[in-house]
């Protein structure tokens, strides 16, 4: 793709144009996105979301909400605080996360701003961001999901609160089993209806900012004086620094704790395509959604600090909320009901995500790089990418039942952390040379732009997140999360990394050198044309200087108006080619 030609572009009334001297496509979506400039290697902009336009502003809230807010305020503030060593640093640590998240959604918006018509987030945003090696991104990136596509720790924790309702200890096939019962419950419903499905994303959402108010205001009430049981409510304010560790370890993971808290805040990016004016409504509503959050995590910390001893509560470790509520309304019915409470949030967090990733395994699909391209992109018979969501129960099923409890199970859950990592320092540096290379094409600046302070600031955290899984911990090499080496997720994480990239070796250049053809991408559509996507062919040596000749970067056929004006010629022209190639 040529850059250095400056270019003048100007709006034009078809959905979609291909400018050669550039390789850039233009488009206009039905979402009421204004005119989109995307890389012509990307997967085709679907003008009409098959899926439906069902994601409204409370809807774009309680996405990032529900990721946001899944079980770890009910539990993590007791790590941060024997982490930190003292309720000031703790409370620095979680403002240092909100600050995180609000850079991190400012470097989404940025993205969506140049892609407002596709949803997907990372997928389509590393694809335009990388577009050479032409599908090296897409391919490592498919692979990576793929593989790691399971979200077996939520179901997890999910099946935990269940069985503390029920008050009995349950054995390791009871959790496992009431844990895949529950996964599955999320996936029928999420696969029979798209508007039901993010109906009960808003539900739960609510209950979410319901609970932690509510915290928060008992909190409050509690500072004031209003609560009997604390007979001292301010006592932890008090020389709120006294203990603060200086151990580089301890706040190395603190902060990583903190940040993995923030996480959350990019959800709504991945449904852009289903959004009315997206760009504007994430600006405001996704804005909404980081700071309702940062405030109800510094508000119930307050809450939690005002009641628990700080010895008593460093060691709360995953029941930090359930002591506080011990604290302030007695053992009972109040622990019930918080026990109830985090198993709505739980179930809110699991549905949330499994929409967002949902659509960005379809988006994989889309661009073509697994098998079967249809299974991915088509949304029968619900109208909902019945697909993507199999393949999550699928590979959750098995990461649920395959391992045993203990190390294997936590090493498991540790792994797709790292190679997510790696991906989003690479979304981070793409920003910069999305940036660059549209400025020398003279394409329009975007809607929103973040502050440069803020991209940097974002680009560092990754590459804290990246970098400090390696220090050792304060025990020795086998004194982390696991029995084993402490880093050895990190290792195996890297090598899936590698593997991903000997799969686009062998695939795209050996495999072709070796059999003698080229791959390249065309378009095809399904479903009377709403739905559109690449699809990988193979295309013989001895024929590839006339398909390249017959189609643009896009994959699209040249003079298509001359041939939709003569169907029975164009009709013989596919027959010839068909019999020529074949399927990726």
């Amino acid at each position: 793709m040529s850059t250095d030609q400056k270019v003048d572009y100007s709006p034009s009334a078809s959905s979609e144009s291909f400018n050669e001297d550039t390789g850039y496509t233009r488009v206009i979506a039905e979402n009421g996105s204004s005119l989109a400039y995307q890389d012509a290697v990307g997967a085709p902009v679907e003008s009409s979301s098959p899926l439906g336009y069902n994601v409204g502003w409370a809807t774009v809230i309680f996405l990032n909400i529900n990721q946001l807010i899944g079980t770890g305020i009910f539990s993590t503030p007791g790590s941060i605080l024997k982490a930190t060593g003292s309720i000031g640093l703790a409370l620095i640590f979680w403002t240092i996360g909100a600050i995180m998240a609000f850079a991190g959604f400012g470097t989404y918006l940025e993205l969506a701003s140049y892609f407002p018509n596709r949803s997907g987030s990372e997928v389509v945003y590393l694809e335009q961001a990388y577009p050479k090696p032409r599908f090296l991104l897409p391919i490592s990136f498919a692979v990576q999901s793929v593989v790691l596509a399971y979200s077996s720790s939520n179901a997890i924790v999910l099946s935990q609160y269940i069985w503390r309702i029920v008050g009995r200890a349950p054995s390791a096939w009871e959790m496992k089993g009431v844990a895949i019962a529950a996964y599955t419950f999320a996936v029928g419903g999420a696969i029979a209806s798209n508007r039901y499905s993010l109906y009960a994303v808003n539900i739960f959402g609510i209950i979410k900012i319901i609970t932690l108010i509510f915290i928060s205001i008992t909190g409050f009430v509690v500072l004031g004086g209003g609560v009997s049981r604390v007979s001292d409510p301010g006592a932890n304010f008090r020389n709120a620094f006294e203990g603060a560790t200086p151990n580089g370890n301890d706040l190395a993971n603190a902060l990583v704790s903190i940040v993995f808290s923030y996480s959350g805040y990019q959800n709504a990016f991945n449904v852009v395509g289903e959004i009315k004016n997206p760009v504007r409504t994430l600006k405001i509503h996704g804005f909404i959604s980081v700071l309702a959050t940062a405030l109800l995590y510094i508000f119930c910390n307050i809450a939690y600090f005002s009641a628990v001893d700080k010895a008593a509560f460093a060691k709360s470790k995953e029941t930090a909320a359930s002591v506080f509520f011990v604290a302030v309304f007695g053992k009972g019915s109040a622990e019930t009901a918080l026990n109830v409470l985090v198993l709505f949030s739980a179930f809110g967090n699991l549905l949330a995500v499994l929409v967002g990733q949902s659509r960005m395994v379809r988006e994989i699909g889309r661009q073509g790089v697994l098998p079967w391209t249809k299974f991915w992109v088509t949304t029968k018979p619900f109208g909902t990418p019945i697909g993507p969501y199999i393949l999550k129960w699928v590979m959750t099923f098995i990461m649920i039942a395959a391992p045993p409890p203990g190390d294997a199970f936590q090493f498991v859950v540790s792994l797709k952390t790292y190679p997510d990592g790696m991906f989003n320092l690479a979304l981070a540096i793409g920003v910069f040379l999305i940036r660059r290379r549209r400025a020398a094409s003279n394409i329009p600046r975007p809607e929103f732009r973040v502050w440069d302070v803020l991209l940097i600031f974002y680009t560092l955290i990754q590459v804290y997140i990246l970098v400090m899984p390696w220090w050792p911990p304060k025990g020795g090499p086998y004194a982390g999360s696991v029995s084993f080496w402490y880093a050895t997720y990190c290792v195996v994480g890297i090598a899936v990394m590698i593997l991903c990239g000997l799969y686009y070796v062998v695939w795209m250049h050996v495999l072709p050198r070796w059999r003698g053809y080229q791959i390249r991408a065309e378009i095809v559509t399904e479903e009377n044309g709403k739905v559109a996507a690449h699809r990988l062919v193979k295309v013989p040596e001895y024929d590839v200087e006339r398909w390249d000749a017959s189609h643009d970067d896009s994959g699209r056929l040249r003079h298509r108006a001359v041939a939709e004006s003569r169907p029975g010629e164009q009709q013989q022209q596919h027959h010839q080619e068909s019999d020529q190639k074949q399927t990726v």
